[in-house]
């Protein structure tokens, strides 16, 4: 009877041992971590870039289009905080191939995209109208431009 007793004991603290040792350099690594990643940089918003190219010499159509449609969607948007904030930047193209306006969209994460449509599509039809008029919209702006692309970026501040 004496030796499953100590077999017990001894398995007992044997295991308390190992749980000890595995516990204890997690919390220190947790300690030394405590202060977060060891990138050299903060991970921040994530951006969502348009780059637009207009037709020449309807730079201005263009931007007196999207004012009366894209604009008061990102207004209600931002107030109804689905986004942070968005920027429009207008310049000149380097070559034939390259875009002159750049819209950018401010989100606070990645998770803003989770349910991004539930959110967007109501304040769309408010603002622009129905699927079927957003289509058509977008089918007049094939005159006046084209969209050369979308990239999803996070923003970074470096340490």
């Amino acid at each position: 009877m004496k030796i499953p007793a100590l077999a017990i004991v001894a398995l007992t603290c044997g295991l308390s041992g190992v749980c000890f040792g595995q516990s204890s350099p997690a919390t220190s690594t947790l300690a030394k971590g405590a202060g977060g990643s060891s990138a050299p940089y903060n991970e921040s918003a994530v951006w969502v870039l348009t780059m637009i190219k207009t037709k020449t010499g309807l730079t201005d159509e263009y931007f007196k289009q999207i004012t009366g449609t894209v604009k008061p969607v990102y207004d209600e948007a931002k107030k109804q905080k689905i986004i942070l904030d968005y920027k429009i930047l207008n310049g000149e193209s380097s070559d034939s191939h390259d875009f002159n306006i750049l819209i950018m969209v401010e989100y606070s994460n990645w998770a803003a995209f989770d349910t991004l449509r539930d959110k967007m599509d109501p304040l769309l039809t408010k603002v622009m109208g129905s699927e079927e008029q957003r289509k058509d919209m977008a089918v007049k702006r094939l005159d006046v431009r084209e969209i050369l692309g979308t990239k999803t970026m996070r923003e970074i501040t470096l340490k």
